[in-house]
């Protein structure tokens, strides 16, 4: 986890903290996109797509990745990192550092353009990879390849909730930097 810069970041944190802990943490048997089974899961599209989280969750990510030169665009694999990079996007225009949005898809198109890689040209740029929440790190390394095999030069990931479970290592295993805004400690959660 990455420090907050300034006092505002802290309370977006803190207020984004309080909606997880409340209204998006559902406690049950649930299987992971990873496979793994959890005894909750931490539902962040609830949040991602909620107007009160989302343009706290746009300060954030901003915020984790401020000192990462030449980033010029955000996304990840959809579904889970659309809202947040079109948060991302809409905040750093408000910032006066706007930075533009793609979204990965799972597969290319089969028609049209046929593209696997919408919204912002990513060829040749620096970009952050963005995801909601992560337990092994397989969906924003899915991004990564595709993204690298389009010429894009991934340089981050950032999760909005690291389960802890072995994301970061595969990441950095990538040679990629982590960033993560919120752990499980931060909710009161074990790792599972």
């Amino acid at each position: 986890m990455t420090a907050a810069s300034t006092p505002e970041i802290e309370a977006d944190r803190q207020a984004l903290i309080a909606l997880i802990t409340d209204e998006a943490v559902f406690h049950g048997d649930f299987t992971l996109a990873s496979g793994k089974h959890a005894t909750y899961y931490v539902d962040m599209r609830k949040l991602t797509l909620d107007h009160r989280a989302a343009p706290a969750i746009g300060r954030i990510v901003l915020d984790l990745i401020r000192d990462i030169d030449g980033v010029a665009a955000v996304g990840g694999l959809t579904l889970g990192a659309d809202p947040i990079a079109n948060a991302v996007l809409h905040e750093s225009v408000r910032a006066g550092t706007p930075l533009d949005a793609f979204v990965v898809r799972k597969e290319p198109k089969d028609h049209g353009r046929g593209r696997q890689i919408e919204g912002a040209d990513v060829v040749g740029k620096r970009v952050v990879v963005v995801e909601d929440t992560s337990t092994t790190g397989g969906s924003p390394l899915k991004a990564v390849e595709v993204l690298r095999a389009a010429g894009a030069e991934p340089v981050a990931v950032v999760s909005i909730v690291d389960r802890r479970t072995g994301a970061q290592a595969a990441v950095e295993a990538e040679g990629l930097r982590w960033l993560a805004a919120i752990d499980l400690d931060d909710l009161g959660l074990d790792p599972q």
